[in-house]
């Protein structure tokens, strides 16, 4: 074993992915761009890769480098190119001790050739040196990485995505645990093994690794299965067998179980692949075994599919629930928008997650006695706990509630039932409801701009901003519902029995 590391928290909050790196052979390949490479190893056999760019002519670019750069110069800082090999040699060993990916050197205007000594400087220390014709601008190097960049990151998306579209489906099979163990092993290009709290082996998918792998993985799940750690999120330790990747997975619910993983490549998206791989696994080998919890699981499994929380209410039990709804920073692209909502499910401790990325929404249900808290990158509406049948009045209170946490700015609204309407009976205040709004006639546009506007106290610019209509609209339609109830709407009695009205059932 090269070495092991404890993760305490391998399904930490993301959004997405990360990025892949460019292979440094996919930026020579740009004929437009005429690059060359002239020293340092082969970028082909090497498998050197870009993550940036990064122009500088300072003569110590070290503290300037995060690691990952492809270095741009024009060799302003070489006032000597013919007795500058000592300055040279200490310059590309500075570059390769910061990380550096590669360096590009720009011919003309300062310099005709690139300088024999950096050549060597670059053989001697491994850097992939590139020479940059005079026709090629750095900013035009720097726009085919960042292009490069995005068509890479879109196809990662696009393989994460289809891989949990795989494991979801594979959940909903007669054998879902392992027919899971046999899409993550394919989506991993390794081998997946599922160990009893006793640390035998329950099912194994993929091609199995050598002895020594295998049992470097067995010790791996013995470290995540004696830490202990309860809870939505399970402990992971990694280790390296070789050029083999290990790494192991306490599955939550405290059963004990563990995931270990063996992979000779580990691609960017694969974390956020096994991370949906250990929620359902754990999910699956949890308690709930009797009938019930079949059911359960079947909900589960419709809800990833993409089925509407309140078509699956009857199979949720007599447990209350939260209704979640977010919206995050991943925009109304399919892709990233699973991906990102697949990310805040794992973070939640949810695998009863639903996705609309047309209107940038993800919906959740949370057990009520789970705790929620603020995620980075999202705005979150949460409604009070609610019965099973109760599920979609609770995911109206929860839409009202995300409307007013972004018109807020605030990254967590909770709806909660307090006050007047935890005294008056449901039936009562529906009744009373209907006919004080009646005169409003149903219409959704007045009705939705008049709850949002007294939730916000009257402010014209936040009801706007989450609306998403122009101030002079919210104007027109709040004095149309005036004139319509007959109300002084600036009367604070008028406006308490009306909030009270919206918020029972309306």
């Amino acid at each position: 074993m090269d070495g092991t590391s404890t993760v305490p928290d391998p399904l930490s909050p993301s959004v997405s992915p990360p990025t892949p790196p460019v292979p440094l052979t996919a930026l020579l390949a740009r004929e437009d761009l005429g690059l060359r490479q002239i020293a340092g190893p082969d970028a082909g056999e090497s498998g050197a890769a870009v993550q940036w760019v990064h122009t500088s002519e300072m003569a110590d670019p070290y503290p300037y480098l995060l690691g990952g750069e492809l270095l741009l110069t024009a060799g302003v800082h070489i006032s000597d190119p013919a007795g500058a090999g000592i300055y040279l040699d200490d310059y590309a060993a500075r570059i390769v001790e910061a990380g550096g990916a590669a360096l590009g050197f720009g011919v003309a205007p300062v310099h005709d050739t690139v300088p024999r000594a950096l050549v060597n400087a670059c053989d001697r220390h491994g850097l992939p040196l590139l020479e940059v014709p005079p026709r090629t601008t750095f900013s035009g190097v720097a726009r085919a990485v960042w292009q490069l960049v995005a068509e890479a990151r879109h196809a990662e998306l696009r393989r994460v995505t289809e891989a949990q579209q795989g494991l979801a489906t594979a959940a909903a099979r007669p054998d879902p645990v392992p027919a899971v163990l046999r899409q993550l092993a394919a989506r991993l290009g390794g081998w997946a093994v599922l160990y009893a709290p006793d640390g035998a082996v329950l099912h194994t998918a993929g091609t199995a690794p050598g002895s020594g792998v295998r049992q470097a993985v067995h010790d791996l799940s013995g470290v995540v299965r004696t830490a202990g750690r309860p809870g939505p999120v399970p402990a992971s330790a990694t280790d390296s067998v070789g050029g083999t990747r290990l790494t192991a997975y306490g599955l939550g619910g405290g059963e004990g179980f563990a995931l270990g993983v063996a992979a000779e490549q580990r691609e960017p998206g694969d974390h956020t692949i096994t991370g949906v791989a250990v929620v359902l696994l754990s999910l699956l080998t949890g308690k709930h075994q009797g009938a019930a919890d079949s059911v359960r699981s079947a909900a589960l499994v419709r809800l990833l599919l993409g089925a509407a929380a309140g078509d699956v209410a009857p199979l949720l039990g007599g447990e209350e629930w939260i209704v979640v709804h977010a919206r995050g920073d991943a925009g109304n692209d399919p892709v990233a928008h699973s991906v990102a909502a697949s990310a805040l499910a794992a973070a939640l401790g949810s695998g009863l997650v639903d996705t609309d990325p047309d209107h940038n929404l993800v919906r959740l249900l949370l057990p009520a006695d789970r705790p929620l808290t603020a995620q980075p990158g999202w705005t979150l509406g949460a409604s009070a706990p609610a019965a099973p049948g109760d599920l979609p009045a609770a995911d109206a209170r929860a839409d009202r509630a995300l409307r007013r946490a972004e018109a807020t700015r605030a990254p967590l609204v909770r709806h909660r039932e307090t006050g007047i309407a935890a005294l008056v009976a449901p039936a009562e205040a529906a009744a009373h409801a209907r006919v004080l709004l009646a005169p409003l006639g149903g219409n959704t546009a007045l009705t939705e701009t008049l709850r949002t506007w007294l939730s916000l106290h009257g402010n014209w610019d936040r009801t706007a901003t989450a609306l998403g209509v122009h101030r002079n609209t919210v104007r027109q339609r709040i004095t149309r519902c005036g004139a319509l109830l007959g109300s002084d709407l600036d009367d604070p009695d008028v406006r308490m029995e009306l909030w009270f009205a919206l918020g029972s059932g309306h």
